[in-house]
């Protein structure tokens, strides 16, 4: 049996007609710069994320970095994040001039550890970017209580988690702003690139509509830096089509997951170290990542079988070539470290089938056998 790690021919074949009748739309008009699509989708996120403000953005790392330059980080300040994340989370951080300041990961949740960031602070620092990762928000509360003490601006990197929440509130409830990303593979994916930031801040939300169209106000009137990053409007009258049947794919995500983590504790006991939902959180899983003994045989075995994974992320940040100025070395953070050798996503999609699921977790049980 071949088992994709994403199949997005399936969801696309559901709603080809309200696709292509979508893009026919905007094609007509002749409007493909920032239009309704964008307004609609703009309005439909900001409801959703129970914010008032939602800026689209060309792509979740431009979405990072404009909320950055928003919040007033600039060069030489130091902004502390996780060291296990996409690259996205921290060259946003680099491409504003400031430093990236990494703290160590929680084992269970693969999210920053709030009793770790304090002690991280210093002078120069001026943000925090938690990363919900693989679809479960990080423990907000003790966050925003650090940030509220030193006066911190908090920019969710929450492109792997709309939807999720934590003490019954979604991202972009408790930072500054919060980042989205509908790169295809998204829980919400675009059929290309695509991003938006939601916030409660309504300066926030107008100097990130500017910073996205070169910086200017009036156009051709330039009063900060900014660049080009617009939410393209075909790519909006997709992401608006798609939209409505978000929470009914993360319901379908959560299903799997559940099925996933049954069946592997029942075959295969403490060998695979499943993913937990915290109590006091809503997990969207974006990704279904087990940690395991001998990952990369599993992962070459896998494959041999006909199953897809994927592994995020083989080398944390604090050891990428990229960062070797800021003087981390293997062994800085041993949790992030750890996760990056067991670490493991199986494959997670609404469309996944119960025989599709059966057949990777035999193969597991049998490499481990």
């Amino acid at each position: 049996m071949k088992v994709p790690m994403l199949d997005l021919s399936e969801q696309y074949m559901s709603m080809r007609e309200e696709v292509l009748a979508s893009l026919d739309e905007v094609m007509k008009s002749s409007r493909f710069i920032l239009g309704d699509h964008v307004k609609k989708l703009e309005a439909d996120v900001a409801e959703y994320s129970n914010v008032p403000y939602a800026v689209g953005v060309a792509n979740g790392s431009d979405a990072i970095h404009i909320s950055l330059q928003a919040g007033g980080v600039k060069p030489g300040d130091e902004v502390i994040t996780t060291p296990f994340t996409f690259f996205a989370t921290a060259g946003a951080i680099a491409r504003c001039g400031a430093v990236p300041v990494f703290v160590d990961i929680e084992p269970v949740t693969f999210n920053i550890d709030p009793t770790k960031i304090e002690a991280a602070i210093t002078e120069k620092t001026k943000a925090i970017i938690p990363v919900h990762l693989y679809g479960q928000m990080a423990e907000m509360d003790s966050i925003m209580e650090i940030a509220d003490k030193h006066n911190l601006l908090v920019v969710e990197d929450a492109a792997q988690a709309i939807g999720a929440t934590f003490k019954g509130k979604k991202t972009g409830e408790y930072g500054h702003t919060a980042t989205y990303s509908f790169f295809p593979t998204k829980n919400l994916g675009a059929y290309g690139d695509a991003g938006m930031i939601v916030t409660r801040d309504a300066d926030i939300a107008e100097q990130m509509r500017v910073i996205r169209v070169h910086g200017s106000k009036p156009k051709y009137y330039h009063h900060v830096l900014g660049y080009n990053s617009r939410l393209d409007e075909m790519q909006a009258a997709i992401l608006n089509v798609k939209f409505p049947h978000l929470n009914d794919w993360s319901e379908k995500r959560r299903a799997h997951a559940q099925r996933y983590t049954e069946l592997l504790k029942e075959r295969l006991g403490t060998a695979v170290v499943t993913p937990i939902e915290e109590s006091d959180r809503h997990h969207v899983f974006h990704q279904y990542t087990i940690r395991v003994a001998k990952r990369d045989e599993l992962q070459q075995f896998l494959k041999e079988q006909g199953v897809a994974t994927m592994v995020y992320y083989p080398k944390p940040l604090h050891v990428q070539p990229v960062f070797a100025e800021l003087g981390y070395k293997q062994g800085d953070f041993p949790v992030s470290d750890q996760a990056a050798e067991e670490a493991i996503s199986l494959p997670m999609f609404p469309e996944l089938t119960a025989e599709q699921q059966d057949y990777v977790v035999e193969c597991i049980e049998k490499f481990y056998q």
